[in-house]
């Protein structure tokens, strides 16, 4: 047996909690980092600390921060969104100079890979989102997804059969422009050990075209890739720890979002239901089978997850707890047993939620609120769950620093109460008032003390 295979059958019979510590460890020591002074290396592993105790319900030496930026950083020195998404090293250099001069004592750093690409999706002509200099104004701050219906309603079958064809010649013709030609590409099964197979596919310019635009853009995406590796890098080594291991999907959004779209799936829900649920559960599979392969490397082993369909309003609790619930809890749960931690980004209100969402050992899930009833998530999840977010993105766009640092403290005596609070925005404000990101961390000072 090879040292690999005797690796993954150690790690096969290592219980949740004795991976996810093994994940901690080695957050805490990067492995190949190499730190620019002592202070550093012992800054970042107080901050990784802190972390891993609000992760874990404890009680760290004070409360987490987490300052989310967006592309302020951009604005702050006179540049835009569409800047920064286009030149990859002028992104970098803004925010390696935002979080230098700006170093008001950060639990984590101000990343430039939360910005699309720019490059990359006008190589595909990304049909799902419009962006800055791409069907938006180039002083829009942000991307805007593009409702359709990339399956279509007598599609379900095809895309139970075989996902991975439906994915090939089917939605990515319909979501990559220059993938169009796809469509005539026969399914890869076709293709059989006989020297006289048929390649007829392959020698239509079109499919070339296709082809060369999927390497064009894998050129440019390595060229993204390359800053974003080296940021990280520099971040890491200057004492700043990563807080994003990799994003997710809930799969009844995966559904909804990426492939029926609002109003197909809510309608689905009622009228095919059965196969909502078969599509759902397909997706499930898939979803933990790519997640825990992407990310098992990760320095950070927190794993996001927007979560969209599930808010307050867009369902009735039975079809929450019918629809959404079930599979979303699969995945976490599956995560959950590779070690790796999972965060909840609950979208708008999760209030009639609450009580049905508490399914999870103690420290393994943060839940990241948005306008939730913070007092009252803490009631029902504090004891077992690290909770996040709530502070008004309105309030860190309009408000006063005063105002902000009188919400923080407000915050931290509701849900920091011991332990296992993350104080963070409770969605991206891009608009927000550098004084005001300021005043959170002011206020974690004066105000997140356990004593």
């Amino acid at each position: 047996m090879g040292r690999l295979a005797v690796m993954e059958k150690e790690w096969a019979q290592l219980s949740s909690e004795e991976k996810r510590e093994q994940r901690f460890q080695k957050w805490l020591n990067p492995e190949g980092i190499t730190f620019v002074s002592p202070v550093a290396e012992i800054a970042y592993k107080q901050r990784v600390q802190r972390f891993i105790d609000a992760y874990s319900v404890r009680k760290p030496d004070r409360v987490p921060v987490v300052v989310r930026t967006g592309s302020i950083p951009a604005y702050q020195y006179g540049l835009n969104y569409k800047t920064v998404s286009y030149d990859y090293e002028k992104s970098a250099e803004i925010f390696s100079r935002f979080n230098e001069e700006n170093a008001f004592d950060l639990d984590s750093y101000a990343v430039p890979y939360a910005i699309s690409p720019g490059k990359v999706l006008d190589i595909l002509d990304y049909k799902l989102y419009n962006w800055p200099g791409h069907g938006l104004p180039d002083d829009a701050r942000g991307y805007q997804y593009v409702e359709e219906e990339y399956m279509k309603v007598d599609e379900y079958d095809a895309f139970l059969k075989d996902p991975s064809d439906f994915w090939l010649r089917t939605y990515l013709p319909r979501v990559f422009g220059v993938l169009g030609p796809f469509r005539t590409i026969k399914p890869l099964t076709h293709i059989i050990e006989l020297p006289m197979t048929d390649f007829s596919a392959l020698a239509s310019p079109d499919v070339q075209a296709a082809l060369q635009a999927l390497i064009d853009a894998g050129k440019e995406y390595g060229r993204y890739s390359k800053m974003a590796v080296e940021f990280a890098r520099k971040m890491l080594s200057s004492g700043y720890p990563a807080t994003m291991g990799g994003y997710c999907k809930a799969p009844f959004d995966t559904l909804g979002d990426t492939l029926r779209g609002t109003k197909a799936v809510l309608m689905d829900m009622y009228r095919r239901p059965d196969k909502v649920l078969e599509a759902v559960d397909k997706i499930t599979d898939l979803t933990i089978t790519t997640t825990i392969a992407s990310f098992s490397a990760s320095i950070c082993p927190l794993v996001t997850f927007p979560l969209h369909k599930g808010a307050d309003g867009w369902m009735k609790q039975k079809q929450f707890e019918t629809f959404y619930w079930p599979s979303l809890k699969k995945v976490v749960n599956a995560l959950i047993n590779e070690g790796f931690m999972v965060q909840l980004f609950a979208e708008g209100s999760y209030n009639s939620r609450l009580d049905s969402v508490n399914d999870f050992p103690k420290g393994s899930v943060i839940w990241w609120f948005d306008q939730t009833d913070i007092s009252r998530a803490k009631d029902i999840l504090g004891d077992k769950c690290c909770i996040s977010g709530n502070l008004p993105s309105s309030l860190l766009v309009t408000g006063s620093p005063q105002q902000v640092k009188e919400a923080c403290r407000n915050l931290i005596d509701i849900a920091g109460k011991g332990g296992g609070y993350i104080l963070s925005p409770g969605a991206m404000a891009d608009e927000a008032k550098l004084e005001n990101l300021k005043a959170m961390v002011e206020a974690v000072k004066e105000f997140g003390i356990y004593r």
